[in-house]
């Protein structure tokens, strides 16, 4: 494994040992990536600033735009929230252009995204957070009541946001924020993201992704089945926090510059 920018070693710290690992081959010249690689930041730049990134009933954000939104978040995260490389972030809401922008943001200051259904109760949530080790959260003001719940309950105190109202706390923190920010230096086996499963047949259990897998699903599969263009437009239902939705609503049009309409 490469050298980890994680400041907070808990993902590595907690992987398999690698002789446990299956045989990974990147034998695919599209997949010949970097020792140090940030995929939020790698996707963002995949557009052109001036073309739609997101779409919605009533606006619109380019590249550009999602950008600096992006940038201004990762600012509040690691300025005001504690945020450090290898920090767990949990992430609650539905699939908003705010929400896409926190996800991005987490990565991209090094974070670990924990994006989890909006469905979740607080019992359910507390297994993910003490599982994970969570102690900052980015939550929709609409979902809130489960994880405030969810937070008196947990192992570690948990300091949350609330987004996507006017007021909210974290476009509160934005406001004041400079809209530049640098991806953290991470390595391409940094872990970005923890998927969790339901725990529909007991404990949630979670599976560590690394920066290079974000791409690699893009850069293998929808590459060459998909083969989106830039002027294409991706849109669908299943939440972010299903693998299936972040790769087919966020991951794949970004790495082909393309945009995504929400429903």
């Amino acid at each position: 494994m490469y050298r980890s920018a994680h400041i907070d070693t808990f993902t590595r710290d907690n992987l398999p040992d690698e002789s446990l690992w299956p045989e990974l081959r990147f034998d695919l010249a599209a997949l010949a990536y970097p020792e140090r690689v940030n995929a939020a930041d790698v996707l963002l730049k995949s557009g052109k600033p001036e073309d739609p990134a997101i779409i919605w009933t009533t606006g619109r954000w380019t590249y550009a735009e999602l950008t600096a939104t992006v940038n201004r978040i990762a600012r509040v995260l690691t300025e005001d929230m504690g945020l450090v490389p290898g920090g767990r972030v949990l992430l609650r809401g539905r699939n908003t252009a705010i929400m896409y922008a926190a996800w991005y943001a987490i990565i991209k200051a090094g974070g670990v995204a924990v994006a989890t259904m909006p469905l979740l109760r607080a019992p359910e949530l507390v297994k993910i957070c003490n599982k994970a080790e969570i102690t900052i959260a980015l939550c929709e003001n609409a979902l809130m009541d489960e994880l405030s719940a969810a937070a008196k309950l947990t192992n570690q105190p948990l300091k949350a946001f609330g987004f996507g109202d006017e007021g909210a706390a974290l476009e509160a923190h934005m406001a004041s924020k400079a809209d530049d920010f640098d991806a953290v230096d991470t390595a391409q086996d940094d872990v970005a993201l923890l998927a969790f499963t339901s725990g529909t047949t007991g404990e949630p259990k979670a599976c560590m992704h690394f920066h290079r897998d974000i791409l690699a699903m893009a850069d293998a599969y929808a590459a060459n089945i998909l083969a989106p263009r830039s002027t294409d437009v991706f849109t669908g239902s299943p939440p972010i926090a299903f693998t299936f939705g972040l790769g087919g609503l966020v991951v794949f049009p970004a790495r082909f510059g393309a945009a995504t309409a929400l429903p």
